[in-house]
């Protein structure tokens, strides 16, 4: 048997935390004398090593307690999943550093809104489109497009333009939004209508769609700025290119604001 302060030294773990461990019930002393010492049993070593493991990963010590009573075979899928959901902090993070990296260009005065987007004002033509639209939440709108895509295919329409999707909510909610995917079609047909012409400040943003909100910005100071203008209509991102195949980096997005001068 072990004593609390042997099984720390061995294991690198502090006596703090392995009585923290043992009020969750993930790691308990196989016995406690009397005097209130905990004795752990060598074997508990490997117990130890296998929880440490799986908290490396970024496991909640609430997760933890179920994941330890597994073997490999039934381990596997929640490995995968948190494999997952790593990938996903990771881009997530890369995002927020790409966007400090640019907020410190432009205080440092090394660049701006205006220079980084250049806003027009443009006539968007009258486009036959085919659509659905759903409130979602933005993690299901690359689902909606491929649901899209799949229902033109269904019905026989080709796509004869980009892919784009319209926001009628009037405010932002990012668990549910009022959202149209669209797909500029020639073929008449059930659910095809006519988007009409309008005029729109745009701007076309390259780059990663968490950055995005970059593009907003620049259509929002112009709008601070340009106070002869009103938008009249609900603002439409425009996918220039297909991020099945376009790096990231390369991804080029137009964001439209219908407008009308007072």
């Amino acid at each position: 048997m072990l004593t609390i302060g042997e099984f720390s030294r061995l294991s690198r773990v502090s006596p703090r935390m392995l009585r923290h461990y043992d009020a969750l019930g993930l790691l308990c002393p196989r016995t406690v004398g009397e005097n209130g010492y905990r004795y752990y049993r060598q074997e508990q070593l490997s117990d130890l090593a296998k929880l440490q493991w799986l908290k490396s990963y970024g496991f909640s010590l609430g997760e933890l307690g179920p994941l330890l009573a597994l073997e490999d075979a039934q381990l596997l899928p929640h490995l995968r999943e948190r494999r997952q959901g790593l990938e996903a902090e990771l881009t997530e993070k890369r995002a927020a550093l790409l966007r400090l990296e640019a907020d410190i260009l432009r205080m440092e005065g090394k660049t701006t809104m205006e220079n980084q987007y250049h806003v027009i004002l443009m006539e968007d033509p009258e486009q036959k489109v085919f659509s659905i639209r759903k409130t979602v939440g933005v993690a299901e709108y690359h689902e909606l497009f491929n649901e899209l895509r799949r229902e033109a295919e269904r019905r026989g329409l080709k796509q004869a333009g980009p892919i784009q999707m319209r926001y009628y909510d009037p405010d932002f909610n990012q668990d549910s939004s009022d959202v149209e995917a669209q797909m500029v079609v020639a073929q008449d047909g059930p659910d095809v209508t006519v988007k009409p012409a309008c005029t729109c400040a745009a701007v076309q943003h390259r780059g990663s769609y968490e950055n995005l909100y970059l593009a907003y910005g620049a259509l929002c100071a112009w709008l601070g700025e340009h106070t002869e203008y009103r938008v009249c209509g609900p603002a439409m991102d425009r996918y220039l290119n297909d991020p099945h195949d376009t790096p990231a980096d390369q991804l080029e997005t137009g964001v439209l604001f219908p407008v009308e001068k007072l």
